[in-house]
This record gives structure tokens, C-alpha cells and sequence, in this order.
């Protein structure tokens, strides 16, 4: 029996391109369908997490919500990844920057993916995982970067289970070299290296936890176009 439809996506199978880019908020999603994508087609909105499939510069293009947390992105990239045959997802999203230098608008390439979450514990390793992304998206991602004179950070991220969190733990994390936190790239990475397919993190500094500096949020839900149009450049 086909997993087609999923739980999840309601979308029929081929409806999907190769690459898929996905944003935490539906409403992302649809702004980059609305504004960038040609011809951008429904193809999923089960729970409100919209997904499109189109074309961008004549290629075909998918953007789909993940949803916020490991546990959401978890689900949709796995049955992307496993029922629907998509190579490569490319998350862009918020992240907030753990070093003075970093400024808002900048973009973190996450190269691995430090973690609370106990979604690593699914994979069956006993000691500590950090995820990493594919060698091959970074290496566009970074030479794409360089001709759209885009400002990158390249570096190990961290994917906190928790917004508002007890502890702090942002000392020894940039001790580590972590350049910021976010909440889904872990997830993502851990399903990607299971299914042998391609994963990256690209995302833009929303704060910065250190200086203070922040966007608001209605910034945040468009203001953020060079992390897609660099995802877009390389998906």
C-alpha cells in the first residue's frame, strides 16, 4: 500500500520537485510562492502548512512550512524525504546570533547542528551527535554567496528544544564556536544523512542575544529576501 497520500501531505506523489525549501512559517512559504515562483501550485495544506510547487529561473521549485521545533520538521522532512523522493531540503529560517560580530540581516550556513533535543535518540547512537550538511549544498551555497556579495558566517549551530529556556547555556556554546540557535536544523541534518539525501540550513540573524539587536517581527516574515534568494540560487 502506498504511504501517498501521508498523515501529513495530502499532496499526490510527483508533486514535489527535487528540491524543497522550507521556512518554519506557512506564511513564508506563501510569500515566496506569491513573490518568486511561477506558475506556483497548492500542492499541501493539511494543518494550515502550505506547500507550492513552481518554477524559479525555469526550474522546478517546491517551498514548504516545516513548522517550529525538531518534532515538526522532523515529520514533514522525513516523509518528504522517504514517501515523496525529494533529494535535497533546504531550511531558511530565523536564527538568533551568539557572537558580537554578527549583525542582524546576516546569514548563518549551518555546517553542523549542536542539539538538546531528544530527537536524536531515534537513531540509536549512545553518544553525542551533531549532525552536519551536505558538503555538496554548502559549497554552492558559499560560492552563490560570494557573487551576490551576500555577508555568510559559516559554522557549527545549535538547535535548542527549548525558546524560553531556564538555562543558559550560551557561554560554553561560544566557547564552541556556535555562531547562533535555532530549533529545527538537527532534525533535519539527522534525517537527511538517514535517507542519504542532501540537507542545509541557511539562515538569517533575526537578535542577537549578546548586543541586543533585533528585528521585529513583521521584519522577519519578509524582510529576510537574501536568505531566499540565495537558497533559491542553488536549489
Amino acid at each position: 500500500m502506498s504511504p501517498i497520500p501521508t498523515p501529513h501531505i495530502n499532496a499526490p506523489a510527483g508533486a514535489f520537485a527535487d528540491t524543497v525549501l522550507m521556512p518554519g512559517d506557512p506564511l513564508r512559504s506563501k510569500f515566496i510562492a506569491d513573490n518568486y515562483l511561477e506558475n506556483a501550485e497548492l500542492v499541501n495544506n493539511v494543518r494550515g502548512v502550505q506547500g507550492y510547487t513552481g518554477t524559479y529561473q525555469g526550474k522546478r521549485v517546491s517551498v514548504m512550512a516545516s513548522g517550529m521545533g525538531c518534532p515538526s520538521i522532523g515529520i514533514y522532512s522525513y516523509e518528504l524525504f522517504n514517501f515523496y523522493d525529494v533529494k535535497n531540503i533546504i531550511r531558511i529560517g530565523s536564527i538568533g546570533a551568539m557572537k558580537a560580530e554578527l549583525h542582524v540581516k546576516d546569514l548563518i550556513l549551518g555546517v553542523s547542528a549542536y542539539t538538546d533535543s531528544g530527537f536524536a535518540r531515534n537513531f540509536g547512537f549512545e553518544g553525542s551527535l551533531a549532525p552536519c550538511c551536505s558538503v555538496e549544498l554548502l559549497l554552492k551555497a558559499v560560492e552563490k554567496a560570494k557573487e551576490m556579495n551576500c555577508v555568510i558566517h559559516c559554522g557549527p549551530i545549535y538547535s535548542s528544544d527549548v525558546f524560553y529556556s531556564a538555562n543558559n547555556n550560551t557561554e560554553i556554546l561560544q566557547g564552541l564556536g556556535v555562531l547562533g540557535v535555532e530549533m529545527e536544523a538537527a532534525a533535519l541534518y539527522l534525517n537527511a544523512a538517514r535517507a542519504g539525501k542532501n540537507a542545509l540550513c541557511i539562515c538569517s540573524v533575526s537578535d542577537n542575544i549578546v548586543t541586543g539587536e533585533n528585528l521585529p517581527a513583521e521584519e522577519r516574515q519578509v524582510g529576510f529576501r537574501t536568505m531566499m534568494e540565495l537558497a533559491l540560487a542553488i536549489a
